[in-house]
């Protein structure tokens, strides 16, 4: 058959005389192409599908998309309309202009009530994490990997240590003389035009659509929308392409999940070109198997497709600026939410969202169970599935110019080490991640715990303002076991904090502390007196 190739790497046909290049070649249907180092034959049912219509003076043609190492071929019928960009050779990473094209709009969350305590002193997304990071970090450092200097992160709620990390961290280096970089805080306001809350993820971004449209007036094309409680390290630039060459109004990152994880996630069905057909929040029986697709068509190897047979919504979406502006404020003006009403509602209007999806690792750590495991999974490099050292794709935060650690004659198993600690003699840390300017007395015990540090370093004379000159740390002979210590706790000598009675929820915040799902989290600035068991 006659066949339209588009290369983007240095692909070749296993017939010599027909040479892939841009243009047309003739090949018959058992011809082999190779694209690095894996072979697909251009015969039968296609394995990837990834392509958007294109023109051709035959009715319908076959497309052959040569990217990284896989092969894509797609029977496509030609159809000009549908695409801006018909007749123009599919995109590559490199065309995207993706610094200038694509603005980052991170959704920092109402009040955190799912990971309260730790939310009620600061919002969600200044939430710390492994020791000297904060959850901002993963959403924002991957938007710098992916070449996107332009981010803005939405938040109603305690703002004010999220925007002193995010002005201190990033802003001195996110822009430069030929390009206009920036990471911002956007807080809910009040305005003429409306004087609410943010009531969701859609109803927060349409308050501030009036600053997007000067963005779009900039030259961008696409809105890259996050999450700021995830764990994972994803290139946004293969993500916008897919979005680009598919042609759609919205694609939706899509995690593959076994029968047992997929109860838990709002579910999406694809037809044979990763197009979206179906929507289901946490289905459970027969309309959870009516949610089984091919994840191949996505590009899944066939055994993960088989174990794997569902495709679950991340909650990070690529939405065209005009798709957006028309689904805000025409189609859905009163819609608040993003995964339960626009997105639906868009595909039901017969716009075009796409799947993409994600093979990579990915946690919500929304809630205070998910977020204490998701850190103490980071200490054991043989079981985890995170880490913080990729020198391709590094993680970024703060520079605090701290000393490094200091250990005394303690012992340290499978632990993580913040910037600033000290550890005194005779102590035991276990499974547990420690963090900055951590002060841990003599004769501890700390087992399956997350530390979260201090925020400063306290003189004498600062102690003698609290009652008792009780220091900020742990004090000596301490016991702590599957808790978290929030910042700037204050903990005396020969205390236990166990979980003694093994309760699932407790409330004593009126005490300093809570047990939510069987973990003890002592909140931030809180005193524990000399003795206490808890």
């Amino acid at each position: 058959p006659q066949v339209e190739l588009y290369s983007h790497d240095n692909c070749r046909s296993h017939n010599p005389a027909a040479q892939l290049t841009t243009g047309t070649n003739m090949l018959s249907s058992k011809s082999k192409v190779q694209c690095g180092r894996r072979e697909a034959t251009l015969a039968g049912r296609p394995q990837v599908i990834s392509a958007r219509p294109f023109r051709s003076s035959r009715a319908t043609s076959i497309q052959v998309v040569c990217q990284a190492s896989s092969v894509a071929v797609q029977h496509s019928k030609a159809d000009a309309a549908t695409s801006a960009t018909a007749g123009k050779p599919l995109l590559s990473v490199g065309d995207l202009d993706i610094q200038k094209t694509v603005l980052g709009i991170i959704l920092g969350g109402g009040a955190g009530t799912r990971l309260y305590p730790l939310t009620k002193k600061r919002a969600k997304p200044a939430v710390p994490l492994g020791a000297n990071y904060r959850l901002i970090d993963i959403p924002v450092s991957n938007c710098l990997n992916s070449n996107i200097n332009k981010i803005y992160c939405l938040t109603q709620f305690n703002s004010a240590s999220l925007n002193r990390h995010l002005s201190q961290a990033y802003n001195s280096t996110v822009g430069g003389a030929n390009s206009r970089g920036f990471v911002e805080v956007l807080a809910a306001s009040q305005s003429n035009a409306n004087k609410n809350w943010f009531q969701g993820t859609a109803d927060a971004v349409r308050q501030y659509m009036w600053l997007f449209d000067e963005a779009v007036r900039e030259g961008v094309e696409d809105f890259l929308i996050l999450s700021g409680d995830h764990l994972y390290r994803m290139d946004y630039r293969d993500f916008v392409l897919k979005h680009r060459q598919s042609g759609a109004a919205i694609t939706i990152a899509a995690l593959p999940c076994a029968e047992k994880e997929a109860t838990a996630f709002g579910l999406m069905k694809i037809d044979s070109e990763g197009r979206i057909i179906e929507f289901a929040e946490k289905p459970k029986g027969e309309a959870l198997r009516n949610m089984q697709v091919d994840t191949t068509i996505l590009g899944v190897d066939a055994e993960t497709a088989k174990a794997k047979p569902y495709i679950a919504s991340m909650g990070i979406y690529v939405m065209s600026a005009k798709a957006l502006k028309e689904l805000l404020q025409n189609k859905f003006p009163n819609a608040n939410d993003f995964g339960n009403e626009v997105i639906p509602g868009a595909q039901e209007a017969g716009m075009k969202v796409q799947a993409h999806v994600f093979k990579g690792y990915w946690e919500d750590i929304g809630t205070v169970e998910a977020f204490y495991q998701a850190n103490l999974a980071l200490t054991n490099p043989a079981t985890a599935q995170f880490s913080f050292y990729d020198r391709k794709a590094p993680i970024y935060t703060m520079s605090r110019f701290l000393p490094p650690s200091k250990i005394l004659d303690a012992d340290v198993k499978h632990s993580i080490i913040g910037d600033g600690c000290v550890i005194k003699a005779g102590s035991r840390i276990t499974n547990s991640v420690i963090g900055i300017r951590s002060l841990i007395g003599s004769d501890c015990v700390v087992e399956d715990a997350l530390l979260m540090g201090a925020d400063y370093y306290e003189t004498q004379e600062e102690c003698e303002y609290v009652m008792g000159c009780l220091p900020m740390g742990m004090g000596d002979g301490c016991t702590v076991r599957r808790a978290i210590i929030d910042k700037n706790a204050r903990i005396g000598d020969r205390c236990m904090i166990i979980n003694k009675e093994g309760l699932k929820e407790a409330n004593r915040e009126d005490k300093g502390w809570v047990i939510k799902d069987g973990i003890v989290v002592v909140i931030k600035d809180s005193i524990i007196p000399t003795g206490t068991v808890i």
